[in-house]
């Protein structure tokens, strides 16, 4: 089952990439693109690498839903479903892409990938932080929880708002 929920997944996430340059407007291509990553995630979930799924999963949504609202912000079709092209000087793109791919899959076969040497490791995302940062790995998580608090800190400082989100002492009362 897992097999073919696996595939299911596969096929699904590249039918959503294509559509994302076969639709004919912004928001649709928006959407298509957050299902393509959707699925990719999915299929890390499925791969038991369940850290990079679930981060794959927030953060395509975040950044999906940012692009939909700087896309009606900003565009001149503000709901993006106007027809338009979303691909533009059609066969230099295609003949890249073609290129591209093939010495993609070119690399792939003929790189005389490693063998695997021993085990996978009981918590393969502990052992990847402990190879990227080796013994500096609780310095590095103290860190990155001061620049958290220097960034909401910084948010705090640089507004200025009131208790009721006026500034304090115009609204007829004491300051």
């Amino acid at each position: 089952m897992q097999t073919v929920v696996f595939w299911v997944l596969a096929v699904a996430a590249v039918g959503f990439g294509v559509a994302v340059f076969v639709v004919d407007s912004m928001a649709r291509a928006t959407f298509a693109l957050l299902a393509s990553f959707l699925c990719v995630g999915g299929e890390l979930l499925l791969l038991d690498l369940n850290y990079l799924g679930v981060l794959v999963v927030l953060m395509m949504i975040m950044e999906m839903l940012v692009m939909a609202v700087f896309m009606i912000m900003y565009m001149m079709n503000p709901g993006g479903l106007m027809p338009m092209t979303m691909v533009h000087n059609r066969r230099a793109a295609l003949t890249i892409s073609i290129a591209v791919f093939a010495a993609m899959a070119a690399g792939v076969l003929l790189t005389p990938w490693p063998h695997r040497r021993g085990a996978v490791p009981h918590d393969p995302a502990f052992s990847l932080g402990e190879a990227i940062m080796g013994p500096k790995m609780l310095a590095m998580m103290v860190i990155g929880i001061a620049i958290l608090a220097t960034m909401i800190g910084s948010v705090v400082l640089a507004t200025d708002r009131g208790r009721y989100d006026r500034p304090p002492g115009r609204d007829g009362g004491a300051a």
